[in-house]
């Protein structure tokens, strides 16, 4: 969103106001729009605490206030890395309005990296995404309701659905055996979860009419009788099953919050109207000293 300033209500403080420069009222006026753009940033942030159950530090800490100058009298608040704005760093990759976008205007929330590498590598079935399962894995939550990172690269490694230039991340035979043993592997130490012996199985249930032939050519009767999604098979015997992610199919996201509203309501106006004064006030005592 973006904030421009009207140059009105500002009667009670005429006579500093006629002692600035257009230079000096332009930067005073420039400092008003900046405190009040800091002042909807907090204003989104506890919007989405209070919309969301439990948001990530990183969707809380996205927006971002790009001042306003003396030569431009706008300032924008914006909840995602934009570079055209003239800014360097941000979690390039993952754009948090995009994120946000859905839950916004409404309709359907964009694909996430893992769903695309999962769905090309045809684990993922076309028209699903990703879900935790009520129960989330040992380790496999992030304390968000999301899955780790880390974890959901292991999940694509041992299924080998990383790309060309990924290809090297890639789980080997001997890895996957290791992973079986109980993660022993140095490599394997260092992802996140519980170093339980396990393999992961895909269950597509009902929808592909029975049981799933593995990588190495076996059928798991018991994958027709699990819900879409994989599994995990822990121990030498194999006599645990249980679920690391379920395949479910896209669902349509009703408008949940109106961030653009903060800065168009009244309460922000007269934030700027109160800044707009202290600001020129301070100009006009500076010129005095």
């Amino acid at each position: 969103m973006q904030l421009n300033i009207t140059i009105k209500g500002v009667e009670r403080v005429k006579a500093q106001l006629e002692a600035l420069s257009g230079a000096q009222l332009r930067e005073a006026s420039a400092k008003a729009l900046t405190d009040t753009g800091y002042q909807v940033k907090r204003d989104m942030q506890r919007e989405l605490t209070q919309r969301f159950d439990r948001p990530t530090p990183f969707i809380l800490r996205s927006p971002k206030v790009f001042p306003a100058t003396p030569d431009k009298l706008q300032v924008s608040i914006a909840p995602t890395y934009q570079s055209q704005f003239g800014t360097t760093g941000g979690k390039i990759g993952v754009d948090p309005q995009q994120v946000l976008q859905a839950q916004e205007f409404g309709g359907q929330r964009r694909d996430k990296r893992s769903e695309v590498a999962l769905r090309r590598a045809g684990i993922l079935p076309n028209g699903f995404q990703l879900a935790i399962p009520a129960n989330p894995f040992p380790g496999s939550e992030d304390g968000y309701g999301n899955i780790k990172g880390p974890f959901l690269v292991q999940l694509i490694a041992y299924f080998q659905a990383f790309g060309e230039q990924g290809y090297r991340a890639n789980m080997t035979d001997k890895s996957r055996a290791n992973l079986a043993r109980g993660g022993t592997a140095a490599r394997l130490s260092k992802v996140a979860g519980p170093q339980l012996g396990r393999r992961y199985i895909v269950s597509y249930g009902k929808m592909r009419g029975g049981a799933r032939v593995t990588r190495k050519g076996e059928a798991d009767m018991r994958a027709s009788n699990l819900a879409p999604g994989i599994w995990a098979v822990l121990g030498a015997t194999g006599a645990v099953v249980k679920p690391v992610v379920m395949f479910v199919r896209k669902g349509t996201y009703k408008p949940r919050i109106d961030l653009d509203s903060l800065g168009k309501s009244a309460a922000t106006q007269d934030y700027l109207a109160r800044r707009l004064r202290f600001r020129i006030r301070q100009a006009a005592e500076a010129l005095s000293v």
